[in-house]
């Protein structure tokens, strides 16, 4: 393993292809801007592509997957043993990531980081047995640092392959019990907000249950709070596996050159992580759409981010990114295929 590769510098935006997006766009038959943010987004990914007419043709959505000791504090409307039943779904066709991928065409590829469930072997999953899940943040940290290591390179590594696909935009989705808390004590140890305002409900917890799931942050956050401004080791004491895979797949993927389309609160905070560890990596994030967890509109604010969409999604697995997908393809096809004023011999707008 590369020591510490996660620092390597990023590729650089094509400035020359964001300049003649932006001469195009001038020049489509409309007036300036009426498409809004179609324009920019296409523009953007001009500049991510390096090719005046960017395309989304080849998608990779990596869906990673691990679960979290922190669940033994009572933090989850559900058991742990949904992770497990979860990657069986994934990879049957049943969840709504499987089915959004279908629509989209997309490859999908399920990582197993580390689950409670013993012995399990699903086909069409891969399992790395990074451990049996994290350990619970309360008592120590939620993994050590060769574990966190081996989760990052996972990440990295599913983004290599997206990029030996030829893929021209990466999701990465997450599946774990007990992760918008990982998640949460993540952004409040990163942004120094106070807990209640970062801590909601996750899949579906009272009122009781998320003011008992703040008190578990509160604890995990006393615990380590010495080393908060070390962000690869806050992510080491307080994250799980399959959001250190998300920072991995995030940071190689700006490092080789591919567009990500950020999902939700817990992608989110991956990607914040990956922005603090390798600031260059920024540019090369998208982000697909603003949840109903309370903590994403803050961790969203920090990293000046104006996602695509907002339903009102909390599902994660990267279904919120995914069905933003289609939008952007179309400010593609807008971009690329609209008429100019002299191909379809339409009056410019007056001097």
């Amino acid at each position: 393993m590369t020591q510490s590769w996660w620092l390597n510098p990023c590729q650089p935006i094509d400035t020359q292809a964001v300049e003649q997006a932006q001469a195009r766009q001038q020049q489509l038959t409309k007036p300036a801007g009426s498409l809004g943010r179609l324009e920019s987004l296409a523009v953007q990914l001009a500049g991510l592509q390096g090719q005046v007419k960017p395309n989304l043709d080849q998608l990779w959505i990596a869906i990673f997957a691990g679960d979290h000791g922190v669940v033994a504090e009572g933090v989850s409307a559900f058991p742990q043993a949904v992770t497990g039943q979860m990657l069986r779904n994934f990879v049957s066709g049943g969840a709504a990531i499987s089915v959004l991928a279908r629509q989209l065409g997309a490859s999908l590829e399920v990582v197993d980081l580390g689950t409670v469930t013993p012995t399990l072997d699903l086909p069409g999953v891969r399992h790395l047995n990074v451990g049996a899940g994290t350990a619970n943040f309360v008592q120590g940290a939620a993994m050590t640092r060769v574990q966190g290591e081996l989760a990052l390179q996972a990440g990295r590594d599913s983004a290599l392959r997206a990029v030996a696909a030829g893929t021209r935009l990466f999701i990465g989705g997450e599946m774990g019990i007990g992760n918008t808390t990982a998640a949460s004590a993540l952004a409040c140890a990163l942004l120094d907000c106070p807990v209640g305002q970062l801590t909601g409900p996750g899949t579906g917890l009272n009122p009781a249950g998320v003011n008992h799931k703040a008190q578990v942050i509160e604890r995990a956050l006393a615990l380590h709070g010495a080393q908060r401004g070390d962000a690869l080791q806050t992510l080491f004491n307080l994250g799980g596996f399959e959001i250190a895979a998300l920072v991995g797949a995030y940071l190689a993927c700006a490092q080789e050159g591919v567009a990500v389309l950020v999902d939700g609160f817990i992608c989110s905070v991956a990607a914040l992580l990956a922005v603090r560890l390798n600031p260059q990596a920024r540019p090369w994030l998208l982000f697909g759409h603003r949840g109903a967890e309370p903590g994403h509109a803050h961790v969203l604010d920090t990293l000046a981010a104006d996602p695509v969409l907002e339903l009102g999604l909390r599902l994660g697995e990267g279904s919120g990114a995914a069905l933003a997908v289609p939008v952007l393809r179309l400010a593609c096809d807008l971009h690329g295929q609209m008429a100019t004023f002299a191909e379809a011999a339409v009056a410019d707008r007056p001097a």
